[in-house]
C-alpha cells in the first residue's frame, strides 16, 4: 500500500519552508556565497545515454488499444479515429488519430467505465508510445481527471517522424515535489521523452483515482495526426538526488547541457558584442519605412499626430502619426523586471516585506529592489535545494552583487519570499562593461541595452514594442510602443470558480474608479502625450470567468457577488437594484429562479444559490455583462481624460477568460480589442467571430518555444520541437494573423528568455525569447523575423 506519509515528506523535500540555518543567520562569509563553477559541460546525445528505462518494470496498463471493448471507451470530439495494426506486429493494435483544424480542441477523451484506481500502486509514471504521423511537428496534450471533475495536465512537441516513448511522474518525489519551476528537469536519463507540466502544481489534488485521459490539440493551423499505443503505468528508477544540484552556471546557463549559443568566458561575451554592434551599424533598417515603422509606399491617409485606426478596403489598419499605414509587431516585455530568480536565501527582517496601499506597480514588475545591508547580515537559507541550484553566487562585495534583488511576495510555488539574482542583467554589465553611473541614472550598461535593443528592432524590422516596455523607452522617439497601467489597490474584490492572476476588483466600488485616475494620471505622466505612444493597455488577463462550462465555471464572479451583503459589496448593490427593477417583487424573482427568498432585505443579505433554471442563468448573464461594462466605463472615462489622443486597448483577454458577455461590454469602451492568443495560429473558424464584431484586433501575446537545444527545461505554452520548427511555427502563426482583416497588430511574448531556474514571481522557465539570457540573438528566429516584417505590408495589402 501507498505510504500515506510520502507526499506531506516529499512536499518539503524542495520547500522554501526547510530553515537549514537558524533565524539569527550568518554572514555571507561565513555561508561561502560565491560558488565553485565547472569548467565544462556534460554534452550526452541520447544514442550514448545509459537509458534509466532500458529494462522498464511494468506496473500496469491503462489501455493498450488491443480489446475490441475497449474501444467503446473512446470519445471523440473534432478528431478522426482508426484502429491499426501495428507496422512491427501482425498482433498488436493501435488506434490512428487525426485532429482538425476546424475544432479549437480537438480530443480522444479515453473514460472506461469504471475508473483507474490507482491507489494500490507507488513510485511510478504514466508512459505511452506514440508515432507522429503529421507531415510537421505535433504540438500533443494529455490531460487526466480526477472524480473530482479536477484535472492536470502535460504536453510535449514531437518533431516531424517521431516514434517513440514518452512519460511524466505521476508519483513519487519526482511528481510531488515543487521545485519551484514550471518546467521540470528531467529527473532520469532516458531516450524516453518528458512531457512538460501545463498545471500550476495543486498538493491538495490526488490522482490515486483517474476517471479520464484525454488526448488533444489546441488551435492548430493543419490536421495533426498520430498512433497511439500502450498507455501505462511503470515504476519510477531510482531517484537521483544530485538531479538539481549545480544545474546553473555562473551565466545563467544550464551548466549540464550545452546548446550552440553557449557562452564560455567574459571574453567570448565581449566580442560576440562587439561583432553584433558592426553589423547593427550597418543595417538601416527595412526600406520604405516612416519615421513610426508605418508603410510609405500605400496611399497616405489623414495624419493626426497621433496613432488612430482605420478601415480602408475592409480591412482594418493602425495609421500612425503621418498618416502611413500601420501594422503594429514587436516583442512584449521589453524590460528587465520579472528577470530575475529565488536564490533560496532570505533575510530575518520583515520589514523589507512591507507593502502600502498607495503603490502603482504590482510585485512581478518591480525592477532592482535595494536591500539594506543591516538586512543582508541576517541572510539564512530558506531553501537549500534552490540554493544548490547555482554553480556561481556573487558574493555582496562583488561587482556583480548589483543585480540582487528581492521578491517581496510570490504567486506560485513553495518560497513565499526572498532574495532574487538577475543573470541577464549581470551578463549586460559583462557584455557592455560599466562606466559608473551618476546617481538616479541608468548604469551605463542598461543604457547601452537600450540603444543596442532599439537597434535591433530596426534591423530585424519590428514596428512596435508590445506591452510592458521599460518606461525609459517612452521619450527616446526610436521605437513607437504601447504603454500599460495596473490598476491595484485596496478595492473590494469578487471571486471567481478560478482566479488566474487574483481576484477581480469590483468595478462598483468608488475606490476602484480612484485607483484607475492614480493610475491613469502616473501614465499620462511618463507618456507626456507622445506620438510614440500607440495606445494603452491596462490591466491583464482579469478572471472574468470561462468562456464555456459549469454555470460556476462561467459565472463565478457574479454567483459571489450574489452571496455577499450589499453593505459590503457595491457589486451586490448594483445588481439587487436591477433584478429589483426587472422583477419589482421578490415573488417574481422566486419564480424566475425557482428560489424562496423571504424578502428583498434577505436576498440583500444573502443570495446564494444552487440550483440554475434557465431564466437565472440569462440574468447571471446580464449581471456579468453590467460588471463588464461599469469596468470598461471606468478604465475608458478615466484615459479619454487623462490622454484623450492615445488609442484605449482594451485589457488583454486571456482566451480562457473571454466570455461573450465581456467582449460585449469591451465593444463600447475600446477602440481596440486585445486577445492574449496562446495556440499555433488565428484559426479561421474559431475566431470568425471578430469579423462581426467589426472592430480592429491585436494579439496581445503569443509565442512559440523549444527545449531540446535551447537547454531551458520549458519550451513555454506553445511548444516547438526544436529552434529551426519554432521559427517555422512563428511565421505560420503572423501569417494566420495577416490573413484576417480585422487584425491590426500581433505581439511576441516576450523579449528575453525567462530564467532557467525560474522567474521569481511564479516560476516560469520558458524558452520563449529572441535573446538568451546572455542577450544573444536566436539566429533561426531573428531570420524567420525579417522573412516575416520584410514582406508584411506588402503581403496584406496585396490580398
Amino acid at each position: 500500500m501507498k505510504n500515506p506519509q510520502l507526499t506531506k515528506k516529499v512536499s518539503f523535500a524542495l520547500s522554501a519552508i526547510a530553515f537549514a540555518i537558524a533565524l539569527n543567520g550568518c554572514s555571507h562569509d561565513q555561508q561561502g556565497l560565491a560558488k565553485t563553477s565547472s569548467t565544462t559541460k556534460n554534452t550526452p546525445t541520447k544514442n550514448s545515454l545509459t537509458d534509466a528505462f532500458a529494462k522498464e518494470q511494468r506496473i500496469a496498463s491503462l489501455i493498450d488499444f488491443d480489446d475490441q471493448q475497449q474501444l467503446s471507451w473512446l470519445h471523440e470530439s473534432d478528431i478522426s479515429l482508426t484502429q491499426i495494426t501495428s507496422s512491427d506486429s501482425l498482433v498488436n493494435k493501435q488506434v490512428a488519430v487525426e485532429f482538425a483544424k476546424t475544432g479549437n480542441i480537438s480530443t480522444l477523451r479515453v473514460e472506461p467505465p469504471k475508473p483507474w484506481d490507482l491507489s494500490q500502486y507507488e513510485n511510478y509514471n504514466i508512459a505511452f508510445d506514440v508515432e507522429n504521423t503529421s507531415a510537421e511537428s505535433i504540438h500533443l496534450y494529455l490531460s487526466l481527471e480526477n472524480p473530482n471533475g479536477e484535472v492536470q495536465s502535460h504536453s510535449i512537441s514531437l518533431a516531424k517522424g517521431y516514434k517513440g516513448t514518452v512519460y511524466f511522474p505521476l508519483d513519487g518525489i519526482e511528481a510531488e515535489t515543487d521545485s519551484g519551476m514550471w518546467g521540470d528537469v528531467p529527473p532520469w536519463t532516458s531516450k524516453d521523452d518528458l512531457m512538460v507540466w501545463r498545471s500550476w502544481r495543486n498538493a491538495e489534488q490526488n490522482y490515486d483515482v483517474v476517471s479520464a485521459l484525454n488526448f488533444f490539440t489546441i488551435g492548430i493551423l493543419e490536421n495533426k495526426s498520430v498512433i497511439l499505443d500502450d498507455v501505462r503505468l511503470r515504476a519510477n528508477p531510482a531517484h537521483d538526488p544530485n538531479v538539481m544540484v549545480g544545474l546553473i552556471d555562473k551565466y545563467g546557463q544550464n551548466a549540464k547541457q550545452s546548446t550552440p549559443l553557449d557562452v564560455h568566458s567574459d571574453a567570448q561575451l565581449k566580442q560576440q558584442a562587439q561583432e553584433e554592434l558592426a553589423e547593427l551599424a550597418k543595417s538601416s533598417g527595412m526600406p520604405d519605412r516612416s519615421r513610426f515603422g508605418g508603410y510609405t509606399k500605400a496611399p497616405k491617409r489623414e495624419a493626426t499626430g497621433f496613432f488612430r485606426t482605420e478601415k480602408v478596403d475592409g480591412k482594418w489598419w493602425m495609421v500612425d502619426p503621418e498618416g502611413y499605414l500601420f501594422f503594429s509587431h514587436g516583442p512584449a516585455n521589453v524590460r528587465m523586471a520579472n528577470m530575475s530568480t529565488l536564490t533560496g536565501i532570505d533575510y530575518d527582517q520583515p520589514s523589507i516585506r512591507e507593502r502600502t496601499s498607495d503603490e502603482i506597480t504590482p510585485e512581478d514588475s518591480m525592477g532592482i529592489v535595494s536591500v539594506p545591508q543591516s538586512a543582508k547580515e541576517k541572510r539564512y537559507v530558506i531553501s537549500k535545494a534552490r540554493n544548490d541550484m547555482f554553480e556561481w553566487l556573487p558574493s555582496y562585495d562583488d561587482e556583480l552583487s548589483e543585480h540582487y534583488s528581492y521578491r517581496r511576495s510570490t504567486h506560485k510555488g513553495p518560497i513565499p519570499y526572498g532574495e532574487t539574482y538577475s543573470f541577464y542583467r549581470a551578463n549586460l554589465e559583462r557584455r557592455y562593461g560599466d562606466d559608473g553611473v551618476s546617481a538616479g541614472s541608468d548604469p551605463s550598461y542598461v543604457k547601452k541595452w537600450h540603444d543596442v535593443t532599439a537597434q535591433r528592432m530596426h534591423d530585424w524590422g519590428f514596428t512596435s514594442f508590445g506591452n510592458w516596455v521599460d518606461p525609459a523607452f517612452y521619450q527616446s522617439e526610436q521605437v513607437p510602443y504601447f504603454a500599460n497601467g495596473w490598476i491595484i489597490g485596496d478595492y473590494q474584490t469578487l471571486s471567481g470558480h478560478t482566479n488566474h492572476w487574483g481576484l477581480m476588483p469590483d468595478p462598483f466600488d468608488p475606490v476602484f474608479a480612484q485607483r484607475a485616475k492614480i493610475t491613469i494620471d502616473a501614465i499620462a505622466e511618463n507618456i507626456q502625450a507622445s506620438p510614440w505612444c500607440a495606445g494603452i493597455f491596462i490591466d491583464n488577463e482579469k478572471s472574468w470567468g470561462e468562456r464555456e462550462g459549469t454555470v460556476s465555471q462561467r459565472y463565478g464572479v457574479i454567483l459571489d457577488a450574489l452571496s455577499k451583503n450589499t453593505q459590503q459589496s457595491p457589486a451586490k448593490k448594483a445588481f439587487t437594484a436591477h433584478l429589483q427593477q426587472k422583477y419589482q417583487t421578490i415573488e417574481g424573482l422566486n419564480s424566475a429562479w425557482s428560489s424562496d427568498f423571504n424578502n428583498w432585505q434577505t436576498f440583500e443579505q444573502n443570495a446564494s444559490v444552487s440550483n440554475h433554471t434557465e431564466t437565472q442563468i440569462a440574468d447571471l448573464s446580464k449581471m456579468l455583462e453590467m460588471l463588464g461594462e461599469q469596468y470598461f466605463k471606468v478604465v475608458h472615462n478615466t484615459l479619454e481624460a487623462a490622454l484623450p489622443e492615445h488609442l484605449y486597448m482594451g485589457a488583454r483577454m486571456a482566451n480562457w477568460g473571454m466570455p461573450d458577455e465581456i467582449i460585449t461590454a469591451s465593444l463600447k469602451y475600446s477602440d481596440v480589442l486585445s486577445f492574449n492568443i496562446y495556440e499555433e495560429g488565428v484559426q479561421e473558424d474559431y475566431w470568425k467571430f471578430l469579423e462581426d464584431v467589426d472592430l480592429p484586433v491585436v494579439i496581445g501575446e503569443f509565442h512559440i518555444g523549444s527545449t531540446t537545444d535551447s537547454g531551458m527545461y520549458n519550451p513555454g505554452i506553445v511548444h516547438g520541437a526544436n529552434q529551426q520548427d519554432r521559427a517555422q511555427m512563428y511565421k505560420d502563426y503572423m501569417q494566420s494573423v495577416l490573413d484576417k482583416p480585422y487584425m491590426v497588430g500581433a505581439h511576441w511574448f516576450q523579449y528575453i528568455d525567462e530564467p532557467i531556474s525560474g522567474r521569481a514571481f511564479d516560476g516560469e522557465n520558458a524558452n520563449i525569447g529572441f535573446v538568451t539570457v546572455t542577450d544573444i540573438p536566436y539566429p533561426h528566429m531573428i531570420q524567420a523575423v525579417k522573412d516575416v516584417t520584410s514582406t508584411m505590408y506588402q503581403k496584406r495589402l496585396a490580398d
